[in-house]
């Protein structure tokens, strides 16, 4: 088995090998992984800027996919080979969170018990899944294309959130990383055409809007003068939030989707809140939507999820050095390690 290992004590990720697999317990899988995407929180976590587990190492890695490999005794929903993607989430089943249909907000479970930043991940060739955990890849959907389920369905809640954005309304975007790119696609996906403008300050990142296709409107931050009615930030920026909101028309909405450092300060006028009728919208993972980002794949995957278009290079694990550097630098929107 091959796998990084991060300590979070000393920030540092060294690539690992044990001759012995992982076993899976009675209500787990053993999962041989075939990709697994670097996400943008897991930059933070080697920054040391996102809480993660905090005793003793850690193989990082929520976003994967691959085949089961081995089951333990007590499952019965799957067979060896199958192809399955993982959600990373899960609530403890007995809080009043988690009996509100909420267990995002679970104080054991949700962001406290994520795998690959609480639990071993799959930057490994091989990783343990509890079986509720597991999700079957639907025949059509390519392995490459559903190493994305887990972010989209991040945007499926998000989409639940703020539905109805009807056509017609004026939207901006606020960055162009993969999931900039990725909201652009779900409100292109939703008919919204020429109503939509993307907010970018890296020129390259610019450049890669146009190669989707999708008509929008691309700026830099300070050309971007008009008023919207939705603002989505996927930046985690608090200055390019505080702005976003100036430039929200009466009954506008602002959805915090990026992920912020925790420490950063986000200033806003309540007279314009009360004036404007403003809202603020707040996302966080994906309670239950799994299931609705595996269908976001199958209506994307022909004219949306083309990795050359999106910006997405794929690495071997060995190569986890030039993979972070091409993320730090914006040379890329997205890394994928494919095992």
């Amino acid at each position: 088995m091959e796998y990084l290992s991060f300590d979070p004590s000393s920030k540092s990720l060294t690539l690992k090998k044990q001759a012995a697999l992982p076993e899976p317990a009675a209500n787990e899988i053993r999962i041989k992984v075939v990709y697994s995407g670097i996400c943008g929180t897991d930059l933070h976590i080697l920054e040391g800027s996102f809480p993660c587990k905090k005793d003793g190492f850690l193989t990082l890695g929520h976003e994967f996919v691959g085949t089961v490999d081995k089951l333990g005794s007590e499952v019965t929903g799957f067979k060896v080979g199958q192809r399955v993607a993982v959600d990373p989430n899960s609530g403890c089943n007995k809080c009043g969170h988690c009996h509100s249909a909420n267990y995002h907000f679970c104080e054991l479970g949700g962001i406290n018990n994520t795998i690959g930043i609480y639990r071993n991940g799959g930057w490994a060739t091989h990783a343990i899944v509890p079986e509720t955990q597991v999700y079957s890849i639907p025949d059509e959907i390519k392995m490459y294309e559903a190493v994305l389920s887990e972010p989209l369905s991040c945007l499926a809640h998000g989409w639940d959130k703020l539905n109805p954005v009807n056509v017609g309304s004026r939207v901006l975007v606020i960055g162009a990383g993969i999931i900039g790119l990725l909201w652009a696609c779900l409100l292109h996906l939703h008919g919204l055409r020429k109503t939509v403008t993307i907010s970018e300050p890296q020129q390259k990142r610019r450049e890669l809007v146009s190669t989707l296709g999708l008509d929008y409107q691309v700026k830099s931050p300070d050309e971007v003068k008009e008023e919207f009615d939705l603002a989505v930030d996927c930046s985690g920026s608090a200055p390019a939030m505080e702005r976003a909101v100036s430039l929200l028309n009466h009954g506008g909405r602002l959805c915090v989707f990026g992920v912020a450092n925790p420490n950063a300060k986000l200033t806003i006028e309540p007279f314009q809140v009360y004036k404007k009728e403003l809202t603020i919208v707040g996302v966080n993972i994906n309670p239950y939507t799994f299931p609705k980002g595996l269908a976001l794949l199958q209506s994307m995957s022909a004219k949306y999820l083309d990795y050359g278009k999106l910006g997405i290079k794929v690495f071997s694990l060995s190569q986890y050095k030039q993979a972070l550097d091409a993320l730090k630098t914006g040379e890329i929107s997205k890394a994928v390690f494919k095992l």
